[in-house]
């Protein structure tokens, strides 16, 4: 049962998207808050798989929230996702780098919200290719800095080529096929470097590599 905390300061929002979630077997709303401090009381209290938090919200603000449960240890099954109203705001990019799981629009289709708590649930990020590359050539264009690469040093070749893939969008799934190797394998070399770089999930492997220089953010 994929356990699930809503926060949003709309009791619309949350009331259209609890509708969604308990109508499903294998999903349960655990809890609900109405700003990020209540929040991050409800997920202490639940321990909850996914956080859908909203971005802009009275007393702490949804990236405030996600920065304070991804520091805290006793918090590290719990996958953010954060909500917006508008796509590419400029907040979204913030929210990775606090340690968001990935985002999601309000307006977004029933079943591609559904599919993206399973998706959330499970660890991966909720990066869409064209998402990804939308987001770096707006956030990242500047050089980053001089010790940004030092953690490199830690990775495998394998690794490399699979965090590189990993901020290109594709799944372990398409990993594999692109360097030939089975499933199980490509999760391997990501996990292993999500553990060498200190990386919640897939997500922050996303900032990572562009971060560090491993991908630029023109590079087509």
């Amino acid at each position: 049962m994929i356990r699930v905390v809503l926060v949003d300061d709309q009791p619309l929002i949350r009331s259209g998207f609890r509708a969604l979630l308990d109508a499903e077997d294998d999903v349960a709303v655990v809890a609900e808050a109405g700003n990020g401090e209540e929040g991050l009381h409800a997920v202490r209290a639940h321990l909850p798989d996914v956080v859908l938090i909203d971005v802009q919200m009275p007393v702490v603000d949804g990236i405030e929230a996600t920065r304070r449960i991804a520091a805290d240890p006793a918090l590290a099954g719990v996958h953010v996702v954060i909500l917006t109203n508008y796509g590419l705001d400029e907040y979204v990019f913030h929210a990775l780098r606090a340690g968001a799981a990935g985002f999601l629009v309000k307006d977004i289709e029933p079943e591609d919200f559904l599919h993206a708590v399973r998706v959330a649930a499970r660890g991966d990020a909720l990066l869409a290719p064209s998402i990804t590359r939308r987001l770096i050539d707006r956030y990242v264009t500047a050089p980053p800095p001089p010790a940004a690469g030092a953690d490199l040093k830690w990775l495998t070749n394998r690794e490399r080529e699979a965090v590189t893939l990993v901020a290109q969008g594709l799944s372990n799934e398409q990993i594999a096929e692109r360097l030939v190797i089975s499933p199980m394998t490509a999760k391997t070399h990501v996990n292993r470097a999500m553990v060498k770089l200190h990386a919640r999930d897939r997500a922050q492997l996303v900032v990572f590599a562009y971060e560090s220089g491993l991908v630029a953010p023109r590079d087509r």
